[in-house]
């Protein structure tokens, strides 16, 4: 009888090798998106952190190159508040190929009053949405040009019961942090599903894809000096809520495999296994409202106006 070709399952502690390739994390310096650097750093491929803070990236450099032998890693000054920048820092990159984009930067904002940049966008739906919008747009060259290049974007468990106001994305009226910062996190993931659908009508083998983290606490966090400390107290104090919740470095896995693995399709979202709030991660069904074309096609439409530029994919490789 013909053997079978065995599909080896997915491991979060031992990756598929990834010399040759480059990938950039934005928000990378810290957090979440410090853990998907720290973790894509390990394959053996190139890391580059955007980050507005030099000194903050360089910190997250050193921590990373003290646990990973040979890391090559590269900090790509990088301010997704101001749009107007954006296109010189893609252009500092300096790259011929880039193999994945992870929009893991974000700006949530507990109280009033309304915070705008310095265009007068509202500052999270800026920073969250209309800087990765942006930022796609002038990355999209190189990403094309990558034969199976990815594009993945962190949505969040906090936009599965909100809906977009497309006569309001800027949350100008009856403004609410909470519900500004879910609504912000609602547009990237519509965005990142429109992307998809267009890079697949353009016959481009780049693929979009979702994540989000689930629940992650500092106190369920490894440390990282001087990043993060994080005592035996807390973590003792904490580790009831391991149960339901997670570590940052676990929250990384649903990002980090979407970037990795041979296996995921554009389109898809990949979530912690247990509830979409713990675990290893996996492909989950896509919430009902993400799937609405109509608002998604109207909230790309108006994301160009607000960028004053067209992001189209006519001419891929």
């Amino acid at each position: 009888m013909p053997s079978v070709t065995q599909v080896p399952q997915w491991d979060v502690h031992r990756l598929p090798r990834s010399e040759g390739r480059c990938f950039l994390v934005t928000g990378g310096n810290a957090g979440i998106g410090y853990f998907v650097a720290e973790q894509l750093a390990g394959t053996g491929a190139m890391v580059v952190l955007g980050s507005r803070d030099k000194a903050k990236a360089g910190d997250a450099i050193a921590s990373i190159s003290s646990r990973v032998p040979g890391a090559r890693m590269k900090h790509l000054s990088l301010d997704l508040a101001d749009l107007t920048s954006l296109k010189a820092s893609v252009d500092a990159l300096g790259l011929d190929r880039l193999d994945a984009v992870v929009h893991n930067a974000g700006v949530a904002l507990d109280h009033p009053p309304r915070r705008e940049t310095t265009a007068g966008h509202e500052l999270m739906f800026a920073t969250n949405h209309l800087g990765h919008f942006a930022l796609t747009h002038h990355l999209a060259p190189l990403l094309t040009a990558t034969p199976g290049s990815r594009i993945v974007t962190t949505g969040s468990f906090a936009a599965k019961t909100e809906r977009l106001d497309l006569n309001d994305l800027q949350s100008t009226h009856g403004y609410q942090p909470k519900r500004a910062y879910a609504r912000s996190k609602l547009a990237q993931m519509l965005f990142a599903f429109e992307l998809d659908r267009r890079l697949r009508a353009a016959g481009s083998t780049t693929l979009s894809v979702v994540v989000h983290p689930g629940g992650a606490l500092d106190a369920l966090t490894p440390s990282r000096p001087p990043l993060h400390v994080r005592t035996a107290g807390e973590r003792l104090r904490h580790l009831p809520l391991g149960l339901l919740v997670q570590g940052k470095d676990a929250a990384a896995w649903p990002a980090v495999r979407a970037v990795l693995d041979p296996g995921v399709r554009g389109g898809q979202m990949w979530s912690p296994r247990l509830f979409g709030l713990r675990g290893t991660p996996r492909s989950e069904p896509l919430w009902n409202h993400l799937t609405d074309t109509t608002t998604a096609a109207r909230l790309w439409a108006a994301s160009c106006n607000l960028i004053g530029d067209d992001l189209t994919f006519d001419e891929v490789r």
